[in-house]
């Protein structure tokens, strides 16, 4: 008898198609927050209206703004958020941005929570991996102030209550979890991902399709992920390319970020695999966006699963609308479509690298969990190897 559990987020509600200003606003009053702080990226602050637009709505309740985000969140940067948001003490945070930025808002949440000041106090707060594979996760208090999420791309980071940071001592990207680090409120809103590049709204949303197809290609796999996942597909298939044909089209914009919100609810409720999991230490160690290392790595992952999971694969394949065919080969057909990087090489990845990719990969948990069993690093150095 099928058997598992899915559990819900503490999250209230996702607000969607509503102009962004507006709906903080009406989020901050129905919440009773006072005192709002804005946390993104200086490329989103200081070249687009949007942060402007939601600091002059939000009015006698701005609290402050940290515009200092990076890619990959690496821990200084968490820590210098944290340092600011404790200053200001704010009632409720505004993430806005893409997962980076999300990303960070989560981590500084724990440090918060935890009192953490310094690399070593984080070092001792991310989950980690025993030798048989089992994980290790800190029991987190409960974050003093909980976050408003406003996606700017599509990797779906909004949606769950796992936060990566990078350590820039080690080189790795270290996973961080809480009981309620997750957005407590989502909005939705198509206008604002227009200033977003096309190189990162498309890149990400191959993030999110890799979202979909590892929880339903997943050891664990469950109808509610099933469900969620393979309408994402559906909707990606027929949204995607009117993004990248029409950038201005903002009913097909809205379709991705509604997908991916069906994408990224599975974070967490099922065991991803090896896409995601290589894919972290790539984004750490070698610094590839993770959206490219998605693009890069799914089809050769879903080609080396084949032998554990077809059946599975062939439900990816007909979502995508090409029933019949290799999941491998429908995934690739839609990365080559919205014009994204396919090769290890084409994100600068230099040979020599592979071996330590693939020896650190061995300590991350999807990679862990594939659904076709990894052994050591010379399985990654297959897989990574077909990458190339």
């Amino acid at each position: 008898m099928l058997s598992g559990v899915y559990a819900y987020l503490p999250q209230d509600r996702v607000v969607f198609g509503q102009p962004v200003a507006e709906a903080v606003a009406a989020e901050c009053e129905r919440l009773g927050a006072g005192r709002a702080f804005i946390v993104a990226a200086r490329s989103l602050s200081a070249k687009t209206p949007v942060v402007d637009a939601i600091r002059t709505r939000l009015g006698h309740r701005f609290a402050g703004l940290f515009d200092a985000c990076k890619a990959h969140s690496p821990w200084q940067s968490v820590l210098a958020a944290a340092a600011a948001v404790s200053a200001a003490r704010p009632d409720i945070l505004v993430s806005v941005g893409g997962g980076s930025v999300v990303d960070t808002v989560k981590v500084l949440q724990i440090c918060l929570a935890e009192n953490a000041r310094t690399p070593d106090d984080l070092a001792r707060l991310h989950i980690r991996l025993n030798p048989d594979g089992s994980r290790q996760v800190p029991a987190i208090r409960p974050s003093p102030v909980r976050q408003i999420a406003v996606p700017t791309t599509l990797s779906g980071a909004e949606f769950s209550n796992m936060g990566g940071a990078y350590d820039e001592r080690t080189g790795v990207k270290e996973a961080f979890t809480g009981p309620d680090i997750c957005a407590r409120t989502v909005i939705l809103d198509p206008a604002v991902t227009v200033y977003t590049p096309e190189w990162l709204w498309l890149s990400t949303s191959v993030r999110s399709v890799d979202h979909a197809v590892e929880a339903i290609c997943a050891a664990d796999a469950q109808p509610m992920t099933d469900a969620l996942a393979l309408h994402a597909l559906r909707l990606f298939s027929a949204c995607l390319p009117r993004t990248r044909a029409q950038p201005q089209d903002l009913p097909a914009r809205l379709d991705c970020l509604l997908a991916v919100w069906m994408a990224a609810s599975t974070i967490q409720k099922v065991q991803f695999g090896a896409s995601h999991g290589i894919g972290h230490v790539l984004g750490g160690l070698c610094g590839v966006p993770h959206g490219h290392t998605s693009c890069i790595l799914l089809p050769h992952v879903l080609r080396w699963n084949a032998p554990a999971n077809a059946a599975r694969q062939a439900m990816v394949a007909a979502a995508l609308g090409r029933p019949g065919e290799p999941a491998a080969d429908a995934v690739a057909a839609l990365i080559a479509a919205l014009g994204q990087p396919q090769r290890l090489r084409d994100a600068g990845v230099a040979r020599d690298a592979l071996p330590k990719i693939a020896a650190l990969a061995m300590d991350n948990m999807w990679v862990r969990a594939n659904p076709r069993r990894i052994e050591g690093p010379a399985d990654v150095m297959e897989i990574l190897d077909a990458a190339y």
